[in-house]
């Protein structure tokens, strides 16, 4: 793609370092259980792999969201996709990448997160700017609870 190049479609990714191995990370975001003790604020219900039965619900923006599980590669990938506004995608959603990559003897892991599948105009570029900084969000929110035990969410949006 060259520089002018018209945008077809909207996306991002963000990531960050949880001072945790792979395995544990991957089970932070794929186990409902934790992933509602720092993301959800309120509740996720059914673990993340294919087939599954999942929803999320966040008090910010009140129901359950369903979430359909694309892939799930323990402990290296997880791919959702779930409703989103101002999508490119023709069943109204947008999918979502988790990769986690093991670093330092996987003493640590790499966290990426990318989503993609809005429409590039204004409404498209607000819904991405919002889950953009929903993810960034949540990568914050799981390294202060997986490394200190600290639910930054707690109260936040309720």
């Amino acid at each position: 793609m060259t520089a002018d190049t018209p945008l077809e479609e909207l996306s991002f990714t963000v990531s960050g370092r949880i001072a945790l191995p792979c395995t544990e990370v991957y089970e932070a975001v794929a186990d409902p259980e934790q992933l509602s003790k720092y993301f959800t604020t309120g509740g996720a219900r059914g673990r993340l792999e294919p087939g599954g039965d999942v929803t999320w619900d966040f008090h910010d923006f009140p129901g359950a969201f369903p979430v359909t599980v694309v892939e799930a590669h323990p402990p290296r990938r997880i791919v959702v996709r779930w409703d989103g506004n101002s999508t490119s995608s023709p069943d109204g959603t947008t999918t979502t990448t988790f990769e986690f990559e093991p670093i330092d003897d996987d003493t640590r892991t790499l966290v990426t997160i990318t989503e993609s599948a809005w429409t590039a105009t204004r409404e498209g570029a607000k819904s991405a700017f919002g889950n953009c900084e929903g993810w960034t969000g949540m990568l914050i929110a799981m390294k202060a609870w997986l490394e200190h035990g600290i639910n930054l969410r707690e109260g936040l949006y309720k």
